[in-house]
């Protein structure tokens, strides 16, 4: 599964297969009856001005929701995140605007290893045993955003 995930989003971007799939978990995600972890980033794009949703695992940590990278710093959602300054959507139930804070790389290993425990898919995309120690984690922590969720 895990070779599967890591095809399916060769040079940081979804293939064709996994863009439907995006698709039609980002709509199973919107829906109110699934899990809360399950959510839709919706952000907007940052050269077209578009629009733009994908499916997302919210990691609860503390009383605190992040949002987490599985693909690293080059994702098309973490530069639109960025050049908006965190400005957001997550569209689970109906529309809740949000500003993402971005996690600073010190801050990250406890938040990286509870998204590893909990998120299957994106788990493969990230370079280190389910059972990484805190030091592990920091090691790559750089290379994965994470994002604070701040409810507007």
């Amino acid at each position: 599964m895990e070779r599967l995930n890591r095809w399916m989003y060769q040079r940081g971007k979804p293939n064709a297969l996994a863009g439907r799939l995006n698709s039609l978990s980002a709509w199973l995600y919107r829906q109110s009856w699934t899990p809360s972890m399950l959510d839709v980033l919706e952000t907007t794009g940052r050269n077209t001005g578009n629009e733009i949703t994908l499916p997302i695992v919210v990691v609860h940590h503390g009383s605190e929701r992040y949002l987490v990278s599985m693909l690293g710093n080059n994702t098309n959602w973490v530069k639109n995140v960025r050049a908006a300054e965190g400005s957001a959507a997550l569209l689970k139930g109906g529309r809740s605007d949000v500003t993402l804070e971005e996690t600073p790389a010190g801050d990250r290993s406890p938040i990286l290893k509870r998204y590893c425990e909990i998120a299957p898919g994106g788990r493969s995309h990230i370079p280190v045993d389910t059972d990484a120690s805190p030091e592990e984690l920091a090691a790559i922590a750089a290379d994965f955003p994470v994002f604070r969720v701040i409810a507007e």
